[in-house]
């Protein structure tokens, strides 16, 4: 009885001790393509830090930085009504569940049976030569029991697919806070373009406004006699063209709307914005230094999730080769009276372990694995051009930014100049017909 309590100890210890085992390569983050330097190309000297991994920490109202009251209410409805957003958030969720029920695999399986089933017999018996019918006997029988299935994990097969799961689910969580920062980015850059489109559109009022005044006063300088009429042409070319582009701003502004309704969820229709004029300051936000780009953007964040994935599919197509060690048992109750189904002398019990693998798939296996490898270097791929793009884009906004700055001085020059050129154009026409209302008089006399 002790050597068989032994053995039957062995059967359920051997599978635990082989269940430390864990094929394929851990995970391991490879460097990205170039180096980042310690600074920006674009900006002045920076000191460098070390990265450390922020990508998941809540960056917070980044908008409040412009003050704008209508810009906070409508970028709070994104998380509410943004439909693109909704389904990056219910693939979040399946991606969570999924890792669940892979953790599940870990652990046994319990099921249960149960029947009841009425067996019927009929024979003949032979009397006096004769064979005459007998009645069939009817006999109910019960059933009942439970029944135990465990994978036993040996190759770390479940694990790795746990591992590949969670990386995914975590690269899921980074595709969701990109779609949501790139809505609220997308919305704010829609409401400023708007703002600008209000502000042209002033623009273009007083300049049709100002057009109308050069044109009345080109009209009195004909009626004078001391301009042509093509100088009348001209001036009405430029009222009317300053009038068209008045009318087409409607359209543009229109446009932006339209776009930021789309961007809180709602149709056109439902959503209406105020004009309103450009705040006095726009805030200029620092680009850190690279490495802090590595820890903050979502995207690169979620590339490096998919890669840890990929490596751990590795290690799922490589436990394929090993035999599937399973454990199985069951007990079950037979008797033909429901008084006597759960005694001891009505049970029917089974317990062993169960092992299944394949010996020859025409190369299957290996064709899966060369998948995985093939996967792995994708999203390595895949993650270092994320990383790349990210520098451009940054570094292309540093130099937006820098120029931009360059071409305001210059505009603001040019607009001071203008100023200064429409003053003395209007002084130098109101002479004119100053003139020419004077010498109208002395002409008619001598003419007369």
């Amino acid at each position: 009885m002790k050597n068989g309590l032994m053995n039957r100890l062995a059967i359920f210890a051997l599978p635990l001790i082989l269940s430390s085992c864990l094929v394929g390569p851990d995970y391991v983050k490879p460097p990205t393509a170039t180096p980042p330097a310690p600074e920006y190309k674009e900006t002045s000297d920076i000191n460098f830090r070390p990265a450390t991994p922020r990508d998941s920490i809540d960056r917070g109202p980044w908008w409040n930085i412009y003050g704008d009251g209508a810009l906070e209410q409508l970028v709070a409805q994104v998380d509410v009504s943004n439909q693109n957003l909704k389904a990056q958030e219910a693939a979040y969720r399946q991606a969570v569940a999924l890792v669940r029920q892979t953790q599940s695999s870990l652990y046994p399986t319990i099921g249960y049976t149960g029947a009841v089933n009425q067996n019927s017999s009929s024979g003949s018996r032979s009397t006096a030569g004769l064979q005459t019918a007998a009645a069939g006997n009817s006999v109910g029988q019960y059933a009942s029991g439970g029944t135990l299935t465990w994978e036993i994990d040996v190759w770390g097969r479940i694990r790795r697919s746990i591992e590949s799961n969670s990386a995914a689910a975590q690269a899921s969580a980074a595709d969701l806070a990109a779609a949501r920062l790139s809505a609220q980015s997308s919305l704010v850059t829609n409401y400023f373009s708007l703002r600008v489109s209000d502000q042209r559109r002033r623009l273009l009022e007083a300049s049709v406004a100002a057009y109308a005044r050069s044109m009345q006063i080109v009209q009195n300088q004909v009626n004078a006699g001391v301009a042509s009429r093509v100088d009348l042409t001209q001036a009405q070319t430029l009222y009317e063209q300053t009038r068209a582009q008045l009318v087409a701003e409607g359209v543009t502004r229109a446009q932006y709307e339209h776009a930021i309704a789309a961007l809180v969820g709602k149709t056109p229709a439902e959503i209406s914005v105020a004009t309103a004029p450009l705040p006095p300051e726009v805030p200029t936000i620092d680009g850190g230094v690279p490495s802090a780009l590595l820890e903050r953007r979502p995207d690169i964040a979620a590339a490096e999730r998919q890669m840890a994935s990929a490596n751990a599919q590795i290690g799922v197509a490589q436990a394929a080769y090993y035999p599937d060690i399973t454990l199985n048992a069951s007990i079950n109750f037979v008797s033909t009276l429901i008084s006597t189904l759960f005694q001891i002398n009505s049970a029917v019990w089974s317990v062993g372990p169960q092992l299944a693998g394949t010996l020859v798939d025409g190369g299957g296996r290996a064709a899966q694995a060369d998948r995985a490898r093939a996967s792995y270097d994708q999203a390595v791929a895949t993650y270092r051009q994320t990383v790349i793009t990210a520098f451009q884009q940054v570094e292309d906004s540093l130099a937006q930014q820098r120029v931009l700055l360059q071409q305001e001085a210059v505009q603001r020059a040019a607009v001071t100049a203008a100023r200064e050129a429409e003053r003395l154009s209007i002084k130098s026409a109101e002479f004119q017909l100053f003139c020419a209302c004077c010498l109208m008089p002395v002409i008619y006399m001598a003419i007369a």
